[in-house]
């Protein structure tokens, strides 16, 4: 995929997939690792397509890879934090991940980030460590009553 894969800004089109997305990478790709209980409190934090459009207000930096399916997406705040990296669970494997953080990478300099962070879940902290992210420690929280974590990761640029 990764060679007919390309990326592209958001448009306010793409929210609806892009929410469906998110949900469809939680309950498939985030059972690897999460329990049910922690996949089903985990998919209750959906944002639905609204949600996603008035997000861009924030002059974030959205990016959706796109093959012969949507494959994934990236949010990037201003400041450099990574708010959302989901990739369609048809798409893993392929280096969509890759792709979208690598352009988010070279993308960053351009709203003044010095540094790329994220709060990454266990299925996806081993793609961030892989692209010279840092973990600097492990977030234990609750979603719903549940307990749950994920991982802080940076990256200076």
């Amino acid at each position: 995929m990764s060679d007919d894969l390309s990326v592209r800004p958001w448009g306010p089109g793409d929210s609806e997939a892009l929410s469906a997305l998110y949900e469809a990478s939680v309950r498939t790709l985030g059972a690897r690792d999460y329990s049910p209980a922690q996949i089903e409190a985990w998919a209750s934090l959906t944002p639905s397509a609204e949600s996603l459009t008035d997000r861009m207000a924030d002059g974030r930096t959205r990016l959706v890879a796109v093959a012969e399916i949507v494959a994934g997406f990236i949010d990037v705040e201003a400041d450099g934090h990574i708010d959302l990296l989901y990739v369609a669970p048809a798409a893993t494997g392929r280096g969509v991940a890759r792709t979208l953080l690598e352009t988010a990478e070279a993308l960053a300099p351009l709203s003044g980030a010095v540094r790329l962070y994220a709060e990454a879940s266990e299925t996806a902290r081993p793609v961030f460590e892989r692209l010279g992210f840092s973990v600097t420690g492990r977030r234990d929280f609750e979603v719903a009553d549940v307990p749950i974590h994920n991982w802080a990761v940076e990256k200076d640029l």
